[in-house]
């Protein structure tokens, strides 16, 4: 096994003490602009790893945690990211700890920004979102064995603490809800296929209609980015049928595109819930505001949002977690769209 690079070898790389290098390393100290470029670059071509579990952890906490998403388009809003961020900062303040959010980076520079925070001590943990198949972030964080819990699972190889919610029982529950209400042709607008929410939330609408012995024909699958747009012109293309082939509900995987099938019905004079079923996932707080009130599978995101600062702080704290891996179960809040 190859021996671990310290401290002392980066030290005697850069030609500088390594107390000089432990306190540039842990932004403790500022040096010559030179001086500390060289122990970055030593530091980066040894591929010096911190040991964080030798470290002094109350001595040198910064007591941030830090968290990047990816920010909504423009013409767009993430009520949902929103109110788990709200939720942190809330149990964050009362654990004594802040938030500090970064940019979320696509690519090879997802990992950048988690790089940095860690060279420069500026976090004591973090908190992912938006966690995908394969994630780097995960890979990265596990290996520099540094502290982190996610709002979401990645590969079942990749082991971590995580919060979660049972996506495919939120679209299970819709559907099967629909089915008891009479429904046999339901659609579903879904995200696409690399994306792991959503194939999680999809597993619950192929279990409900399996399990009621109705088939899914190819056509009444919709996958794209989750848009207004996309939610209208997909249901646009299923009105589209003759009569007899028609849909009579559709489910989405999540609110916006559930708004953009209803606009599109209401454009051919069709009324949601009286002539086709349509739920959403989220309920998003303007859901029960819209004409008719869209039917939503309501995710406990407030609880999520404790809940990965509480772990994370655990973590932090070197005690016992109660839990390590939770999944929340979502329910469904039942309006006149449905």
């Amino acid at each position: 096994m190859a021996k671990r690079v310290s401290i002392k070898d980066v030290a005697e790389k850069a030609g500088v003490s390594y107390q000089t290098v432990s306190k540039v390393l842990n932004g403790q100290i500022h040096v010559l602009p030179t001086t500390a470029d060289r122990i970055w670059d030593a530091a980066r071509q040894l591929d010096y790893r911190p040991n964080h579990n030798a470290r002094n952890l109350r001595a040198q906490r910064s007591r941030m945690i830090g968290y990047s998403w990816v920010t909504a388009k423009a013409d767009q809003t993430h009520h949902i990211l929103d109110m788990f961020l709200t939720s942190m900062v809330e149990e964050a303040e009362a654990a004594g700890y802040h938030l500090l959010p970064f940019p979320f980076r696509e690519g090879d520079e997802q990992v950048s920004g988690y790089r940095e925070l860690i060279e420069t001590g500026k976090v004591d943990g973090f908190v992912l979102s938006s966690v995908n198949y394969h994630d780097p972030r995960a890979r990265f964080l596990l290996e520099q064995n540094f502290p982190f819990v996610a709002f979401g699972r990645s590969d079942p190889e990749l082991d971590f603490p995580y919060v979660d919610v049972d996506g495919a029982a939120g679209l299970c529950q819709a559907t099967d809800y629909l089915i008891n209400k009479g429904h046999q042709r339901i659609a579903a607008l879904a995200w696409t296929e690399d994306s792991r929410v959503g194939n999680n939330r999809m597993e619950g609408y192929f279990t409900a209609m399996s399990s009621a012995g109705l088939p899914v024909e190819s056509d009444w699958i919709a996958r794209g980015e989750s848009t207004f747009d996309f939610g209208r012109s997909a249901t646009e293309r299923w009105l589209s049928k003759p009569p007899a082939d028609r849909l009579t509900a559709i489910v989405a995987v999540t609110d916006t595109m559930a708004i953009g099938a209803m606009r599109a019905l209401q454009a051919q004079g069709l009324m949601p819930g009286q002539d086709v079923a349509v739920i959403g996932f989220d309920n998003a707080p303007m859901d029960q505001y819209l004409w008719p009130p869209l039917t939503s599978v309501n995710q406990p995101i407030r609880e999520a949002g404790r809940k990965c600062v509480e772990i994370l702080v655990t973590l932090l704290e070197g005690k016992t977690l109660p839990e390590r891996q939770v999944l929340l179960k979502p329910t469904l809040t039942v309006r006149s769209s449905a």
